[in-house]
C-alpha cells in the first residue's frame, strides 16, 4: 500500500494544476520542457536534412526537403485529432471527471493507430503519383518517391507518439515526452551516420533511420501510459471507440486538423511554385525552411500551452482566469519569436552552410529567412490565438478563419500577383507569409474579444436568474447558499 502511494505521488510530480496558483510560473514550467522536445525533434529532423545535404549532395537534399509540405498535408489532419484529444482530456482532468477522461484516453490511442495504419498505406500506393502533380523537378523525383514511401511506414508510431504526448500535455506532463523523445532523437542520428556514411544508403538510409526511432518513441510513451495511475492508466482491454468521446474528439480535432490541412494546402502551392524555379533554389528553401523551423516550435509551445491551460479553466469554470492565460501566452510567444527570428536571420550564413557549401543555396536561403523568419513573431500571436479558441471549444472558427485569412488570400496571391511577369521572383512568393499572418491573427483577436463578451453577458444572465421557491428551500437544507 505504501509503495503504491508513492508510486502515485512520483507520477503526480509531472502533473501541473493549471486552475490555482502562480500562472506564468507555471505556464513556463509547461512550456520550456515541450519546447526543447520540440526543437530536440527539429534538431533531430536537421541531422536528417545535415548528414543527406553533406554525405549525398544537393539533389538528395531537394529530394528530402521537397517531400516536407506533402507530409504536413496527409498529417496534419490526424495531428489535429489529437489536438482535440488534448482538449477534451484537459477538460475531464480540470472537472475531476475520470470516467469520461479514460474513455477519452483509450478512444484516442486506439484512434491513433487506426489513423497511422491508413496513412500508411496512402503514403506506399500514392507517393509517385503525388510528387508529380507537385511538380517535383525530375532529378529528384525518384529519390523523393523512395524517402516518402518508407517514411510512411513510420506513420502509426508517430501518430501514437503525438496521441500519446498530447495526453499527458493535458494533465502538464511534458517533461517524460521530451526524455523520450531525446532517447529515440540520438538513436535517430546514429542510425543516419550508420545508413548514409557506412552502407551509402542515401534518403532511404534517412528516412529508416527516422521511422525506426519514430517507433522507439512510441513505444516509450506506451510504456508510460500502461504504468499510470487512475484515469490516466492505458489497459489495452479498454482500447475501443467510445461515441461520445469519439464525436467531441472529432469535432475539435476534425476543424483543427483541417486548418492545418488548409495551411499545408497552401503551402503545397506554394512548394510547387518553388519547384519551378530548379533544383538550387528547392534546396535554399528547404534549409532555411529547416532553420526557421526552431523559431516556429519554440513559439508554437506556447500555442500548446494556451490550450491546455484554457482547457483546463473551462473544465474548472474559471473564465477570468483565461484571459490571464492569453495574454501571457502572447506575451512570451510573440518575444521568443521576435528574438530568434532574428537571431536567425543574423546567424543566416553560418547556420545554412551546415546544410549545404553552394553559395547559391546558401544566398537563396538568407533571402527566404530575411522575409519569413524576421516577422515570425506575428504567425506565433496568430497560432496562440488559435489555441486560446480551440480551449474555449471553438475549434470550427479558427479554421473558417485560417481557411479564408491565410490559406486563400495565400492562393489568390500565388494566382494574381505572382503570375504578373514583373513579380515572378521568390522574394514575391514569400512576402505572402507574413502579410496572411497579420490578417490572420487580427481576425483572431477580434474573435476571441467577441466570444468572451458573451460569455460574461450569459454569466450575468444565470446570476440574475431568480430561484424559485423549491430550489431555494431545498438549498437552505443542504446548507447551500443562494446566489443570485
Amino acid at each position: 500500500m505504501q509503495k503504491e502511494v508513492k508510486e502515485r505521488k512520483q507520477k503526480k510530480k509531472y502533473e501541473i494544476d493549471m486552475c490555482n496558483g502562480p500562472l506564468l510560473k507555471k505556464m513556463l514550467l509547461f512550456t520550456v520542457p515541450l519546447m526543447a522536445s520540440s526543437i530536440l525533434q527539429l534538431l533531430f529532423n536537421a541531422a536528417d536534412v545535415v548528414v543527406v545535404g553533406r554525405f549525398a549532395g544537393d539533389n538528395s537534399l531537394a529530394a528530402v526537403g521537397s517531400t516536407a509540405s506533402i507530409i504536413h498535408l496527409m498529417v496534419n489532419l490526424f495531428i489535429g485529432m489529437s489536438i482535440g484529444a488534448n482538449v477534451l482530456a484537459a477538460r475531464y482532468y480540470g472537472a475531476k471527471k475520470s470516467v469520461l477522461l479514460s474513455q477519452t484516453i483509450h478512444t484516442a490511442m486506439l484512434l491513433s493507430v487506426v489513423s497511422g495504419l491508413l496513412l500508411a498505406t496512402i503514403g506506399a500506393v500514392g507517393s509517385s503519383w503525388i510528387l508529380r502533380i507537385m511538380q517535383s523537378p525530375e532529378e529528384v523525383i525518384d529519390l523523393a518517391t523512395i524517402y516518402l514511401r518508407i517514411y510512411f511506414l513510420g506513420m502509426p508510431a508517430m501518430l501514437a507518439y503525438n496521441f500519446g504526448s498530447a495526453i499527458l500535455r493535458a494533465v502538464g506532463d511534458t517533461r517524460r515526452p521530451l526524455y523520450y523523445l531525446a532517447g529515440s532523437g540520438v538513436v535517430n542520428v546514429v542510425l543516419n551516420l550508420i545508413f548514409v556514411v557506412f552502407f551509402h544508403m542515401d534518403v532511404a538510409g534517412v528516412a529508416l533511420a527516422t521511422i525506426l526511432s519514430q517507433y522507439l518513441s512510441a513505444a516509450l510513451i506506451i510504456r508510460c501510459m500502461l504504468n499510470g495511475h487512475g484515469s490516466m492508466k492505458l489497459r489495452p482491454k479498454l482500447l475501443m471507440f467510445h461515441k461520445d468521446s469519439l464525436i467531441k474528439i472529432m469535432q475539435i480535432g476534425i476543424p483543427a486538423g483541417l486548418s492545418g490541412v488548409l495551411f499545408s494546402f497552401s503551402n503545397v502551392i506554394i512548394q510547387s511554385s518553388v519547384n519551378s524555379f530548379g533544383s538550387v533554389v528547392v534546396a535554399g528553401n528547404s534549409a532555411a525552411g529547416s532553420v526557421e523551423g526552431f523559431t516556429y516550435v519554440a513559439m508554437n509551445s506556447f500555442a500548446q500551452a494556451a490550450i491546455s491551460f484554457t482547457s483546463q479553466n473551462v473544465g474548472a469554470g474559471k473564465y477570468k482566469r483565461v484571459r490571464k492565460v492569453m495574454l501571457r501566452a502572447v506575451c512570451c510567444g510573440a518575444m521568443v519569436g521576435l528574438v530568434m527570428g532574428c537571431g536567425c536571420y543574423l546567424l543566416a550564413k553560418p547556420l545554412l552552410s551546415l546544410y549545404s557549401k553552394s553559395a547559391e543555396v546558401i544566398a537563396v536561403g538568407t533571402i527566404r529567412l530575411f522575409f519569413i523568419c524576421v516577422p515570425y513573431f506575428i504567425c506565433g500571436i496568430m497560432d496562440i490565438m488559435v489555441g486560446v479558441l480551440r480551449g474555449l471549444g471553438y475549434s470550427v472558427l479558427p479554421t473558417i478563419v485560417s481557411l479564408i485569412g491565410a490559406c486563400g488570400l495565400r492562393i489568390v496571391w500565388i494566382s494574381t500577383v505572382f503570375q504578373i511577369p514583373k513579380y515572378h521572383t521568390i522574394e514575391t512568393i514569400y512576402i505572402s507569409y507574413p502579410v496572411t499572418w497579420a490578417i490572420t491573427a487580427i481576425t483572431h483577436i477580434i474573435c476571441y474579444v467577441v466570444i468572451m463578451n458573451g460569455i460574461k453577458k450569459r454569466q450575468a444572465q444565470r446570476a440574475n436568474m431568480p430561484i424559485s421557491k423549491e430550489t431555494e428551500e431545498l438549498l437552505k437544507k443542504l446548507e447551500v447558499p443562494c446566489e443570485r
